[in-house]
């Protein structure tokens, strides 16, 4: 005799997520320099702009993740970076982005 099985029943129905992105946030900020930081209980990113043969840099946007989030914000753009290099090729790091300053 053959049992006759069937796909588990979902749980939940899945819904689309849906973000709505305000209009002063929504044309974005150009960074050329990250800072990160850490506590125990959190991640935090500070995106910077330092113009060319000028200091100071200015921090344009600060956010803050749990660890857990973070962990998940790091495999996501892992996950993204290599679909981008598979599409377009490597992405090469050379002089001065390649020092590490900023990158705790």
């Amino acid at each position: 005799m053959t049992e006759n099985k069937q796909p588990p029943a979902p749980t939940q129905e899945q819904k689309p997520l849906e973000i709505q992105v305000p209009p002063e946030i929504e044309k974005g900020v150009y960074s050329n320099f990250a800072f990160l930081s850490h506590g125990t209980d959190e991640f935090i990113f500070d995106f910077i702009f330092f113009p060319p043969q000028k200091n100071p840099g200015k921090v344009l946007s600060r956010v803050i993740l749990s660890p857990a989030h973070a962990k998940r914000f790091l495999h996501a753009l892992n996950d993204n970076l290599k679909k981008y290099e598979a599409r377009f090729g490597e992405i090469k790091i050379t002089g001065r982005e390649e020092r590490k300053i900023g990158f705790c």
